[in-house]
């Protein structure tokens, strides 16, 4: 084992960042690699019920490794929803750097000296491990490079007065509407579409923005490189002004296509979700003509009321198109789980499916999806880009806003739904995207992203595998 470079890769503890590490950790492991993959307690007994038991990541070769770290926080009483994005973030700066180096210092001696470390960007306690260790790290930042982008701008959009909101009447009298001009090479975006935090509008969101602010600087510091699920064409101006600012970027995406082009398969089976998944929605989709279905998936974080979850029921409804939705436990606030109407699913019988998580990538690139209504997190945008399939967003957290302008404003691949979702909105929007003429450019639109994403990923030469082979190169150029 000794002389092979061994990489330690360390996620946010959070389905959304779990993802598109663990794709980089099989990529790595087919470069030759060993691979330690270390999540927090809590993400890891989840990861493997829903692998089906204790023993279910055992089976696989033993140079790749899980290992885990306590996150500091005490345990939640659901131990199916996403912890709170404010509390893990703060427990684990506080609470990981002593159990991180311990980890390091158990994997030298039992196993194989680590190499190199690669962080999630919200992770940034690692970095400090990492320089008194002498181990190089490499930052992985797993949204887009907009929304990072926007993100590093806080501190200056603090300094010239745009936030924090002066109070609360700004956030409905149309200041939101102000367009920013200080974000590099995102010309013309207002304010309402940089990540909320900044507004200080709710309990936590200064923390977050110094938080933030704090692993962002870190990492250009301290960082010997950073990592992006992206590709070249799609961000190209916004990654050149990243370059700028940061160390070395490196835009090695889409993962998961990069993951399926890989010759070895060995780890193929090693899921990254968290909850259960329901594959009969497969079976369901095949039944369906093609491009007839509206895949509607608020990811992993959005919680929204009941009243929001019966307004988009019966936009669905009277939209008369077929649907699968995904009704994930958490969704809704006050853990109310049964809360549509029973004329909802008298309404939509033999149209609609329900389930409470899915394999999304074999959903979003089934033939049947036409059109996908969502949260507009990194993933499942560039999931449905290098679909082909086109958007309605429906933004609620952190990056999904920078993500949901560039979806509609700068790729035309999406319509966006107001926050204060209505069911007439929600029926003409999933009619248009369905089957309007302005679907129909969309539909273009994102089948062109599908096409260059594909070459980006394509071997020997495609934008992201040259970005990759040069992160390979650094990553075990910096051997100890």
């Amino acid at each position: 084992m000794g002389s092979k470079p061994h990489a330690l890769l360390i996620p946010a503890p959070a389905q959304g960042h779990i993802t598109p590490m663990l794709k980089l950790a099989k990529i790595l492991h087919s470069k030759g690699f060993l691979i330690t993959f270390l999540n927090t307690e809590f993400s890891h007994r989840r990861l493997l019920k829903s692998q089906g038991g204790a023993t279910a990541l055992d089976r696989f070769s033993s140079s790749f490794r899980f290992e885990t770290v306590p996150d500091g926080l005490p345990p939640p009483e659901n131990t199916e929803v996403t912890q709170n994005v404010y509390d893990i973030c703060r427990s684990t700066q506080e609470n990981c750097l002593e159990p991180f180096k311990k980890v390091v210092g158990k994997l030298s001696e039992c196993f194989s000296p680590v190499t190199c470390i690669v962080s999630d960007l919200l992770m940034g306690f690692t970095l400090d491990a990492a320089e008194e260790l002498g181990i190089p790290e490499f930052i992985f930042s797993t949204g887009g490079a907009g929304a990072l982008m926007c993100s590093q701008q806080f501190p200056t959009l603090l300094d010239k007065g745009f936030m924090p909101l002066k109070d609360s009447s700004y956030a409905v009298n149309g200041y939101l509407d102000t367009i920013v001009d200080c974000i590099p090479n995102m010309k013309g975006i207002p304010l309402k579409y940089i990540p909320p935090f900044i507004r200080y509008s709710n309990p936590g969101d200064e923390f977050m923005v110094q938080f933030t602010t704090t692993q962002i600087n870190k990492a250009i510091t301290m960082a010997s490189g950073i990592i992006l699920n992206t590709f070249d064409d799609l961000e190209h101006h916004i990654l050149n002004s990243l370059a700028s600012v940061f160390p070395p970027c490196y835009a090695i995406g889409p993962l998961h296509l990069l993951e399926n082009n890989l010759a070895d398969r060995s780890l193929a089976s090693i899921g990254s979700n968290l909850w259960k998944e329901e594959v009969e929605c497969i079976k369901w989709l095949d039944s369906k003509p093609t491009s007839s279905v509206v895949y509607v998936n608020f990811g992993s974080i959005a919680v929204m009321t009941p009243q929001q979850l019966v307004e988009f029921c019966w936009g669905l409804a009277n939209s008369k198109r077929p649907f699968l939705w995904i009704l994930r436990s958490g969704l809704v606030s006050g853990d109310q789980s049964d809360v549509l109407p029973p004329e909802f699913y008298r309404e939509t019988s033999g149209r609609g499916m329900l389930a409470g998580w899915c394999p999304q990538e074999q959903v979003i690139s089934h033939p049947s999806v036409g059109g996908f209504l969502t949260h507009c997190g990194w993933n499942s945008t560039l999931e449905s880009l290098s679909s082909g399939v086109p958007m309605i967003c429906w933004p609620f957290f952190s990056d999904q806003f920078p993500n949901c302008w560039l979806s509609c404003t700068e790729w035309g691949v999406a319509m966006e739904i107001d926050g204060d979702v209505k069911r007439d909105e929600v029926e003409r929007v999933v009619i248009e995207l369905m089957g309007g003429e302005k679907g129909k450019r969309m539909r273009k639109n994102a089948l062109s992203w599908k096409n260059k994403a594909e070459v980006a990923c394509s071997f020997p030469d495609g934008s992201s595998v040259t970005e990759l082979e040069k992160l390979v190169h650094q990553l075990k150029k910096v051997r100890k």
